[in-house]
């Protein structure tokens, strides 16, 4: 006697031996095209702040997704109790494509990959005058990695009423940054219009090291208050303002309802780039590129048979330019505080 009127077919079912009576379960997942869209918000020991439409709800990853993460910034496809009332819970079916992946590890040694923020395509680089003190190979390494990411690097530098700007801009002259300097006036008097203007229309995750005023200048930009707190201006050690990723819409009208998202990060006391791909680094330097096409196989860049010396030295680019490059890849075998 067939107990299912017909032979199972493993192809599309499967049967749980020695459970009598039990229906067999289908491996054939439902594809919900009904699901609603949705943006990652934030995530919180499992739970995820999604927006769909104008409303908030709360989520959590569906089972047949796996080992497959939602971070900040992911489109999703949603199911469920999307009614954004308390204790309602709704589930997340699917990841769309990611446009871009912000990534670091813990150190350098470190072989796990961790993503910061998915589909920005702006990194505010926040990094403060004094108090404390500049790190420019921390600098370095969050270029490294919105250079890995193709996301175009913007250096917010604060508290420049402590410090002049110049002597650290000098550093990064080669490389044509877009820059902002600011100072605490701006702050009290709501005068950051020259860095929104940079955010409008864009997705911009902010990373900075603990103390440099991350926190406060994103809410003097979203107008809304995250927790802000005191960190040692030595040590850089204290109380971390921000412990998830947050994305905010900036106030304005846009195609989705915002004038723009800007994703507060928390601050970092190192930014790892065990993951990194020296060879893609150099995308982000089209006057050289074209120079490695004669470089030995597997060439550092920085070796005496790297073929971008004869590069430069033909006119093809500035020989700051490859200082610049050569100091960036060197970051991936450096730590912050060398």
């Amino acid at each position: 006697m067939r107990r299912y009127g017909k032979n199972p077919d493993e192809d599309d079912i499967r049967v749980r031996p020695n459970s009598k009576g039990t229906r067999p379960r289908t491996t054939i997942r439902p594809k919900h095209e009904d699901a609603a869209e949705g943006m990652v918000l934030t995530v919180d020991r499992g739970r995820l702040t999604v927006l769909v439409g104008e409303r908030e709800i709360t989520a959590m990853k569906a089972r047949e997704l796996g080992r497959k993460s939602a971070v900040v910034g992911d489109r999703v496809a949603v199911v469920g109790d999307l009614s954004g009332q308390k204790d309602t819970l709704a589930r997340i079916v699917r990841v769309e494509e990611r446009g871009s992946v912000l990534r670091r590890t813990a150190d350098d040694d470190d072989p796990y990959e961790r993503v910061v923020v998915a589909n920005a395509d702006q990194l505010a680089i926040v990094t403060a005058l004094a108090d404390p003190e500049p790190r420019p190979r921390m600098i370095d390494r969050c270029l490294v990695a919105a250079y890995d990411a193709g996301l175009d690097p913007l250096l917010v530098l604060t508290k420049s009423d402590l410090a002049p700007a110049e002597p650290l801009l000098e550093t990064y002259g080669a490389l044509d940054l877009d820059y902002v300097v600011t100072n605490r006036d701006d702050f009290l008097t709501g005068g950051v219009d020259q860095i929104r203007e940079r955010l409008a229309g864009r997705v911009t995750a902010f990373v900075g090291h603990s103390g440099v005023g991350k926190t406060t200048l994103v809410n003097a930009l979203v107008e809304r208050q995250r927790t802000t707190g005191v960190v040692n201006a030595v040590t850089g050690r204290g109380r971390h303002t921000t412990t998830s990723a947050l994305a905010l819409p900036l106030p304005g009208d846009g195609p989705e309802g915002a004038a723009g998202w800007v994703i507060d990060t928390p601050g970092v006391r190192s930014f790892g780039l065990h993951h990194i791909d020296p060879s893609r680094v150099i995308q982000a330097f089209p006057d050289l590129e074209p120079g490695t096409a004669e470089c030995p196989r597997g060439c550092s860049h920085d070796e005496k048979d790297c073929a971008l010396d004869s590069w430069v030295a033909a006119g093809h680019a500035e020989p700051a330019r490859l200082d610049s490059l050569r100091r960036l890849l060197a970051t991936r075998e450096r730590r912050e505080g060398d």
